[in-house]
């Protein structure tokens, strides 16, 4: 018995956004390494009125339908931000993007895949980047290693076909972005330990917490390290004023200031390094939902958390130091503060660092040094349009 035809059309209305956002938490509840965000995270993200994105992107979402049912769901999407960026970091000009792919099945990703890079030709696009679901800051690739266990904290996580239905396009590795599994009730090896004895040692050195009365100047000081570290990266988007504030708005529940360090050099603020404790252990079991008793557990978490995971999402020296041994030495000096407090007031016993650049030389040297081991690794793909 043939199937029935599938039909892939752009997302018009609030209650078809209302199915778009439903097919995730359908299609995800059978694996049960998937986290489910909160829906109320799930709606903002595709919501031009909530998400500082769609102010320098067009988006379009599109759902397939096959006998009336949506069985997938796709975004895709131009970042005139990263358009603007130099071809040789991994975006420019003609660069559009699509993610956010669900799919019952090979023919349904087939036709979303294909819907999706007609819609970018027609905007003028000449290649695709994807996933990026939605910015390269948000839920970047698809998972290709790693399958065995839940995501982080702002981490994605896809079913392994996904990776088959996309390699089957045509569609070839452009970046690798690995994240690292490091136990942290271990110390480190004894030449890292002198290293960070050394630097405890320099009065020109100084290593301290956010103080989070201060959040906005802290911020403020994070992301002027960050774009400064970051410039050169490859898939470097800047972050808008908008953004800054959206961030710090969705950050600002779960920073705990003796997870968040500043490194400073000589008085000036030169290195940052942010650890925040795995929301997902106290999301997985609510399943997407607030109500009824979810919002307690989480409020109540929230209050006090105790985890088995720290994630850190980001870390930065300024260009100005990256090629000296200081960054390095900054670098393991927070890494052992933070080791020492998550174990301490966290009950913590593992830490997760990423995401972390296939070719970033001194991050994935800096992850070696400390032990860590690769536990997961997502995938950005590209093709010619």
């Amino acid at each position: 018995m043939a199937q029935a035809e599938i039909t892939v059309t752009p997302v018009g209305n609030k209650a078809e956004l209302g199915e778009f956002v439903d097919l995730a938490y359908r299609l995800g509840r059978s694996d049960p390494n998937w986290v489910a965000p909160l829906r109320i995270e799930a709606e903002e993200l595709v919501n031009p009125a909530k998400n500082p994105f769609f102010e320098h992107a067009d988006v379009q979402f599109f759902l397939a339908h096959r006998a009336g049912q949506p069985v997938g769901r796709i975004s895709a999407h131009i970042d005139h931000l990263a358009t603007a960026m130099d071809p040789a970091q991994g975006m420019g000009p003609g660069t559009g993007n699509w993610g956010l792919l669900e799919a019952e099945d090979e023919a349904v990703a087939k036709a979303l895949i294909c819907r999706a890079e007609d819609w970018l030709r027609d905007k003028g696009m000449t290649r695709v980047l994807a996933p990026l679901s939605m910015s390269v800051w948000e839920e970047p690739g698809q998972l290709t290693k790693g399958f065995d266990h839940p995501p982080t904290v702002m981490m994605g996580h896809q079913p392994e076909r996904y990776q088959h239905y996309i390699e089957a396009m045509a569609y070839t590795p452009a970046k690798v972005l690995r994240t690292y599994d490091l136990d942290v009730t271990k110390d480190f090896p004894p030449l890292i330990q002198r290293i960070v004895q050394s630097g405890q040692r320099n009065a020109k050195i100084r290593i301290r917490n956010v103080d989070r009365s201060k959040f906005d100047t802290e911020a403020g000081i994070i992301l002027h390290i960050l774009n400064d570290a970051w410039s050169d990266n490859w898939g470097f988007v800047p972050f808008t004023d908008r953004e800054i504030a959206y961030a710090g708005k969705k950050f600002k529940p779960i920073v705990r200031e003796d997870l968040i360090m500043i490194a400073e050099y000589e008085g000036e603020p030169v290195a940052f390094m942010m650890t925040l404790p795995n929301l997902n252990e106290v999301l997985q079991p609510l399943g997407g939902n607030l109500f009824p008793f979810g919002w307690a557990k989480l409020l109540w978490w929230l209050r006090k958390p105790r985890t088995k995971t720290m994630r850190v999402p980001l870390m930065g020296v300024l260009k100005k130091h990256q090629s000296s041994r200081l960054a390095s030495q900054l670098a393991f000096m927070m890494i052992e503060t933070i080791r020492q407090n998550a174990l301490a007031n966290y009950g913590a016993k593992r830490g997760e660092i990423g995401w972390v650049l296939d070719d970033n030389q001194g991050m994935n040297a800096i992850a070696g040094a400390i032990e860590s081991t690769v536990n997961k690794e997502y995938t950005i793909y590209e093709k010619g349009l």
